[in-house]
């Protein structure tokens, strides 16, 4: 194993080792993934918390999501999901959609382009959504295509989804950090350590 892989695995185990310090993992019952993931006794309160699942997938396993996509994933964005299968989680920044536990990428898909409205806008114009804002702040956060380098990272960006929604027009309202594994290294840096 290179020694890029090998720093691209610890950078993905410590970002999900970051999980636990920056989200509760609450399964709650509402959230079929979280409950699918849930871990151990209930806690003082009477709550399961959901744990990340180590995975090992194969790269041909992500043939199903880019046959439909433009372009392949961020190399640190694959490599996580090849890795890991999670639940919907707060990281204070942002919101990651869930990967979902099961056979194949299909669930991974179906929680990108969840909302319809939004995914019609945002593939087309270059943006695929792998998270929303933080907390109940709805705008997806997206790799922005258009700015891929030759290593297939590319900036992550937060899009307005009113304009979307009210105008099917998008408008990138910040970027959150020049290539995802900026936004993971940004992400690892603000959980506190335990």
């Amino acid at each position: 194993m290179s020694s890029i892989k090998k720093s691209e695995s610890a950078l993905v185990e410590q970002f999900v080792a970051s999980f636990g310090q920056l989200d509760d993992m609450l399964a709650h019952d509402f959230d079929p993934v979280a409950t699918q993931l849930a871990a151990g006794e209930p806690d003082e309160f009477g709550f399961k918390h959901w744990r990340p699942l180590k995975a090992n997938s194969s790269l041909s396993d992500l043939d199903s999501i880019y046959a439909q996509l433009p372009a392949r994933f961020p190399p640190l964005y694959e490599r996580l999901v090849l890795t890991y299968r999670w639940a919907e989680i707060d990281l204070e920044l942002f919101r990651f959609v869930a990967n979902p536990p099961g056979a194949g990428f299909l669930a991974l898909f179906q929680e990108m382009s969840k909302d319809k409205h939004l995914w019609s806008c945002l593939l087309p114009a270059g943006y695929v959504r792998f998270g929303m804002g933080p907390d109940i702040d709805y705008d997806p956060v997206c790799f922005d295509l258009g700015s891929r380098k030759k290593n297939r990272d590319c900036s992550i960006v937060k899009i307005d989804h009113e304009e979307i929604l009210c105008n099917s027009r998008v408008k990138v309202v910040d970027e959150l950090a020049p290539s995802f594994e900026q936004l993971v290294l940004r992400v690892v840096a603000s959980a506190p350590r335990p």
